[in-house]
């Protein structure tokens, strides 16, 4: 009866082709319940009744994926898809290949792991490397096979080859947009707040403790990459996305083999104009290099593909009147205008702020308060005013003054000659230093969990005195007088230990909350260089370069004492990011806060085990991890080889120096021995390091 129920699931989920009524479908789950409730040792994983638990879940497991869950490069325009194409002809030294297009689904990215044919795990892509592990959530999608199937006309029967250990399904699940209707509706009339868009929905459905919750969203999904035990799982990926269909997943049918770049540049301009026909929401479409090979040639950067990118739809605009103009300023002091409108929907999301950018385009577009304007998201994801409807204008309307001060700290504004941006110059204002904050304590930079706006804001601001009994100290004036803030740098957050006392008195801390945040800060000394380079909050230096400025330099010391022409001869490091390091460098301010986080204890090196500086002794290697490595996590031994100067791939080719195998290595290790790659094992790492 099990059998037979899943059947089911699949005709109605997955081909949309009933077989059964959906009261005989009913009473078969009826007693198919009864029968488990008689005989519990029947029960197996991927029995039906098992797709919502009745459990609610502690948390969520960390899950290292094997293969890298990469992101896309976007184009948004033809001209840049027909560059990308030229790019990898380039790069592929004449190789052939053609093109598998596919409609790119606006959800949240799920990879399903199968053991012996059966759904063993689900974990979302997280930030690529590290997910969370989100199974019996995904068990509530109908359309997820628990167990890998086989189609033979209207026969089903199970089709696995025991060989391999491990099948890897990726997808997109996401919100139909008749749920997402539904679903707001509902909670519009439960008094709760809507949600902005299908996305969202779907992604904080999956994030529920409680997988009945995750149920009633009625989510779906469609599958889009295969591999075997880690590796591709046939040739081209075209083959890839019928072996899916033909066995039990999902698969969007609007996908199409491509032989020319035209014939891809014809599916986008197509589904452009057809996307409001579709009953869920895409951004536009991804286009594949189909041959494998190629795909492994090309290889990826730190955070893409290159044998994949997006090509997204140009945006939407819709109109709205602005009602107001408030000036954010951000950590390096930029004074941004952001447009308060009447709120309004935009592909899927509503809208009710919007960037002007700067001084210069609130001049070009000429906006007045009361105007009403076009707004469009750029690239589908920030919302900006594009237009001002002039024709509308009643005479109503007052003009806007850019200010001259800080609306924060007061201080007079400066704007650079080769700068659009407006900044505040002082060190010391107060948004800047919140701001700094925030990002200091993010999770790609020291990773300090609990420490939020709210806190922030409490942290830097100055506090009511009171005495022994808690009463309010006044001057000599009878004002209450006020005691300085409790941070006022990054540096200060390694003294709150010190002041205990004083942070359990903020509002809403308390011992427990102000111990959890004082062990978060105690534990982001160890967050690595790279880490704090990027936590520093130098302009121009993100996440990727702060990570090449450590492996280079290995210290903050080195760092700090570097040329601007030294910096621009790194690899990837141009002259104004180079430029700008020099310049944060050379500030006696950031030297004194560069010190003081040295004497909190916060690591200022990249350094071994034994507290040794590490030598860069990998420089200029590839690398490629395979199997279970004897003593080494698979994310420890990828430290291990990029901490020391060496790069790690997901995909052996030419240009791999070392594979390094372990127990169990999978293909990875067929194709080393095919092109000849030197193999090692994990001693033969460690040996590597010290020669």
């Amino acid at each position: 009866m099990s059998r037979e129920i899943l059947e089911h699931d699949y005709s109605y989920y997955v081909l949309n082709e009933p077989t059964v009524a959906d009261v005989e479908y009913d009473a078969m789950m009826k007693r198919l319940r009864e029968l488990e409730a008689e005989r519990p040792d029947l029960i197996t994983p991927d029995s039906p009744t098992q797709r919502v638990s009745g459990q609610v879940a502690e948390g969520f497991e960390e899950y290292h994926h094997k293969v890298p869950m990469l992101s896309l490069d976007n184009s948004y325009s033809i001209e840049d898809l027909r560059a990308w194409a030229k790019r990898c002809e380039k790069l592929a030294g004449g190789r052939a290949f053609d093109y598998v297009v596919e409609l790119k689904i606006d959800g949240l990215s799920l990879a399903l792991i199968y053991e012996e044919g059966r759904l063993a795990r689900a974990v979302t892509r997280g930030d690529g490397s590290r997910g969370e592990v989100v199974t019996n959530n995904a068990k509530t999608i109908r359309s997820i096979p628990l167990r890998i199937k086989g189609r033979d006309g209207k026969k089903q029967s199970p089709l696995f080859d025991d060989s391999m250990k491990e099948v890897e399904v990726r997808g997109e699940a996401y919100l139909p947009t008749d749920a997402f209707r539904r679903i707001n509706r509902e909670r519009e009339e439960a008094e709760l707040p809507s949600f902005a868009n299908p996305r969202n929905a779907a992604s904080g459905a999956m994030r529920q403790l409680d997988p009945r919750i995750v149920a009633e969203r009625r989510l779906n999904i469609f599958c889009y990459q295969l591999l075997f035990d880690g590796a591709p799982a046939f040739p081209t990926q075209h083959e890839s996305l019928e072996w899916l269909a033909k066995h039990g997943f999902r698969v969007n049918q609007n996908n199409r083999y491509c032989k020319t770049i035209e014939d891809a540049v014809a599916f986008c301009n197509e589904w452009e104009t057809r996307r409001d026909e579709l009953s869920y929401e895409i951004d536009g479409v991804v286009v594949k290099i189909n041959q494998v090979a190629v795909q492994e040639e090309l290889g990826a950067t730190s955070k893409s593909l290159r044998w994949a990118i997006a090509y997204k739809f140009p945006a939407r605009q819709v109109s709205t009147q602005l009602l107001d103009v408030i000036y954010q300023v951000g950590r390096t002091g930029a004074v941004t205008p952001v447009a308060v409108l009447e709120p309004v929907l935009l592909a899927g999301t509503t809208v009710s702020r919007a960037s002007l950018h700067n001084a210069d385009e609130m001049k070009r577009l000429g906006v007045m308060r009361g105007d009403f304007v076009f707004i469009e998201k750029s690239g589908e994801i920030i919302p900006q005013v594009v237009k001002v409807i002039t024709e509308r204008r009643t005479g109503e309307e007052t003009e806007f003054e850019f200010p001259t001060h800080c609306p924060v700290c007061g201080a007079k504004l400066v704007k650079p000659e080769s700068e659009a941006v407006t900044r505040c110059p002082n060190p010391d204002c107060p948004a800047k230093l919140r701001e700094g904050l925030l990002h200091f304590a993010s999770r790609r930079a020291m990773r300090i969990e609990g420490l939020g706006v709210a806190l922030v804001e409490q942290l830097t601001s100055p506090r009511t005195k009171r005495d022994k009994k808690g009463e309010v100290v006044t001057d000599e004036k009878g004002q209450p007088s006020q005691s300085p803030p409790l941070v006022r740098d990054a540096a200060d957050l390694y003294g709150l230990a010190e002041r205990r006392d004083e942070l359990i008195a903020l509002d809403r801390m308390g011992a427990k909350s102000a111990d959890n945040l004082l062990q978060q800060i105690e534990a982001s000394k160890d967050a690595g260089l790279a880490r704090l380079v990027y936590a520093l909050g130098i302009r121009h230096v993100g996440e990727r370069t702060a990570g090449i400025l450590s492996n280079h330099f290995g210290s903050i010391e080195k760092l700090s004492a570097a040329s601007s022409e030294e910096l621009a001869n790194i690899f990837e490091i141009g002259d104004v990011v180079a430029a700008s390091v020099h310049e944060w460098f050379k500030s006696s301010l950031n030297r004194k806060l560069v010190k003081r986080l040295a004497e909190a204890g916060v690591k200022m090196e990249m350094v071994s085990a034994g507290g040794q500086q590490v030598p860069r002794v990998f420089e200029g290697k590839t690398f490629v991890l395979t199997g279970t490595l004897p003593t080494m996590k698979r994310d420890e031994a990828k430290l291990y080889i990029e901490s020391r100067g060496g790069r790690v791939s997901g995909s052996v080719s030419k240009k791999t120096d070392f594979v390094v195998a372990g127990a169990e290595a999978g293909s990875k290790l067929d194709k080393a021995q095919e092109l000849g790659v030197k193999i090692i094992d994990e001693a033969g790492l460690l040996n590597l390091s010290r020669s």
